[in-house]
C-alpha cells in the first residue's frame, strides 16, 4: 500500500512528510493499534449478528410458541432489536466520554468485555425480556467500540491513508458477520447431540430447555480473550496523551458539540447518520423475511427457503466488502462528504429498483447485492467522522453523532415491522428507502477534509 507523494500539512497532528509511506514503514506501536482495532471490530461484527440470524427460532422459544411465523415472534424479536439499536447509540456517547477521559485504549478494553459478557450471559435468559435487557447492555459496548476503535486508529496511522483505512476496519466488520454466520452453522450441526447430552446430564425439571440456539451465544465470549493482550500492548496515543497533558484539568463536555462552530457539523452529522442507518438497519432485518415470504408464496420448503436466505445474506455482505473499497477509493479522488453523498445516491437507487415494484425471488436476488454494495458508506464514516472534532471531544462527538442514528434506526425497526401489517414488507422497505434523500442533501453541506488535509467548512 502506497501513500500519495506530495507532502502537505496535517491540522492539529503529524506533518504529513513524517508519515509513514509504506507498509514496512510503520512502527510496532501503528502495528498493534491496527490489530487492535481490526480484531475489536471484527468481534463487533460476530456479536451483533448472533442474535440476528437466529432471533425468530429463539424468541420463539423463550415465548413458548409452535412457529416462527407467529406474530407475537415479529412482534417481540422486533422490540428486542430496537432496544438493542438504542443500547448501540447510548454506548456510542457513554464511552466516547469514557475513550476522551481516560484514553483510548483503556476505553477500547472496556467496550470489548462489555459486549462480550453480555452476549455470553444470553445463553441463561429464561424469558424475551431478559434476552432485551442482555441485548441492550452487550450493545453499550459495541456502539462504544466503534467511536474508540476508530479514532485509535484516527491518531495513530498515516492520515492519507484515512480512505483504506476506512475500508478494512468496514471489512471487518463484514468479516465479522460472516463468521457469525459460520458459527451458526457449526452449532446446528452439533446441536442434537449435545441437546441429548444435556437431557440425560440434567434433572427432567430442564429437559424442556432449547440448547439450540443458546449456545450460539456463547460463541459471542470470544472477544474476551483479546483484551489482555490489548491493555499491555497496546499504548494510548501520543496526541491523546499530549492533549489532555495540556488541558489538564479543562475537559469540554458534550453540550461543547452544540456550541460555536461545532454545532454545525453535529446537527448535519446526525441526519446523515440517523436517515441513511435507518434506512440500512430496515433492510438488513426486513428483507430476510420479505425474501423468506417470497419463497413460502412460491411453495419452497423448510429447509430449501432457509438456505436461500442464508444465501442472499451471504451475498449481500460478500459483495459489501468490495463496496468498502469502492467507497475508500471514491473518497480519495472527490473527497469524504461527496464520496459519502455519492454513495447514499447509490444506495437509493438501489432500493427503488429493488423494492419499486414485485419481484420474484430471482430478481430480487440480482437487485439486493448492489445495496450491500453501497453500504460501503458506512466505512467512510470511521475515518471522516473523528477528525471533525477537537482531540478531548473527539470519541464522544465520533460517538454521538453516529450512533446517535442508532435510536432512529430503532424505531424505524419497529416502525416499519408493524406498517408490514398492513402492507407487507416490499412497501415497508420502499418507503423508507426515501430516508436517503435528507442523508444526501446533509452529507453535500458537511466540512470536508482530504486524507491528508486539515477540516474545512
Amino acid at each position: 500500500m502506497n501513500a500519495p507523494e506530495a507532502p502537505h500539512p496535517v491540522a492539529g497532528g503529524i506533518p504529513a512528510a513524517d508519515e509513514a509511506r509504506h507498509l514496512r514503514d510503520l512502527s510496532p506501536r501503528q502495528w498493534r493499534s491496527g490489530i487492535a482495532a481490526w480484531l475489536g471490530w471484527l468481534f463487533d461484527g460476530l456479536d451483533m449478528h448472533l442474535y440476528t440470524i437466529v432471533a425468530a427460532p429463539f424468541v420463539m422459544q423463550l415465548l413458548d410458541l409452535a412457529a416462527t411465523s407467529d406474530p407475537a415472534v415479529k412482534e417481540k424479536s422486533s422490540w428486542i432489536q430496537a432496544a438493542f439499536l438504542v443500547g448501540w447509540a447510548l454506548g456510542g456517547g457513554f464511552f466516547g466520554r469514557i475513550g476522551d477521559r481516560l484514553g483510548r485504549s483503556r476505553a477500547l478494553c472496556l467496550t470489548i468485555l462489555t459486549y462480550a459478557m453480555f452476549t455470553g450471559l444470553s445463553c441463561f435468559v429464561a424469558n424475551w425480556w431478559q434476552l432485551l435487557i442482555c441485548r441492550v447492555l452487550a450493545a453499550l459496548g459495541i456502539g462504544g467500540e466503534w467511536a474508540v476503535g476508530s479514532t485509535l486508529l484516527s491518531e495513530t496511522w498515516p492520515r492519507r491513508w484515512r480512505p483504506w483505512i476506512a475500508a478494512v476496519l468496514q471489512t471487518a466488520v463484514n468479516i465479522g458477520v460472516l463468521a457469525a454466520c459460520v458459527a451458526v452453522f457449526a452449532i446446528a450441526s452439533v446441536a442434537p447431540a449435545i441437546q441429548g447430552w444435556f437431557d440425560r446430564a440434567w434433572p427432567p425439571a430442564w429437559g424442556d430447555v432449547h440448547v439450540y440456539p443458546r449456545l450460539v451465544f456463547l460463541v459471542g465470549l470470544l472477544p474476551a480473550i483479546i483484551v489482555y493482550w490489548i491493555r499491555r500492548r497496546v499504548p494510548e496515543p501520543e496526541e491523546w496523551s499530549a492533549a489532555r497533558a495540556s488541558a489538564q484539568t479543562a475537559q469540554p463536555g458534550i453540550a461543547e458539540l452544540f456550541r460555536g462552530p461545532v454545532r454545525r457539523t453535529t446537527l448535519l452529522t446526525i441526519v446523515v447518520c440517523a436517515t441513511s442507518l435507518t434506512a440500512w438497519w430496515a433492510f438488513m432485518f426486513w428483507n430476510q423475511q420479505h425474501l423468506r415470504n417470497l419463497l413460502i408464496a412460491e411453495g419452497w420448503g423448510d429447509t430449501a427457503r432457509e438456505q436461500m436466505v442464508s444465501a442472499a445474506f451471504f451475498l449481500v455482505i460478500g459483495v459489501s466488502v468490495l463496496g468498502n473499497f469502492f467507497a475508500g477509493w471514491l473518497a480519495g479522488r472527490l473527497g469524504y462528504r461527496r464520496a459519502i453523498a455519492l454513495m447514499c445516491l447509490g444506495s437509493l437507487l438501489a432500493m427503488l429498483g429493488t423494492f419499486g415494484i414485485p419481484r420474484d425471488h430471482t430478481s430480487l436476488l440480482f437487485w439486493i447485492p448492489w445495496i450491500g454494495f453501497f453500504s460501503g458508506v458506512f466505512g467512510l464514516f470511521t475515518m471522516y467522522l473523528p477528525p471533525l472534532f477537537p482531540t478531548l471531544l473527539r470519541t464522544t462527538g465520533a460517538g454521538f453523532c453516529y450512533n446517535i442514528g442508532r435510536i432512529a434506526a430503532a424505531f424505524g425497526t419497529v416502525l416499519f415491522g408493524l406498517f408490514s401489517q398492513v402492507g407487507d414488507f416490499r412497501l415497508a422497505l420502499l418507503y423508507c428507502s426515501l430516508l436517503l434523500v435528507p442523508a444526501i442533501l446533509a452529507a453535500w453541506r458537511m466540512p470536508d477534509h482530504g486524507p491528508e488535509h486539515g477540516v474545512t467548512p
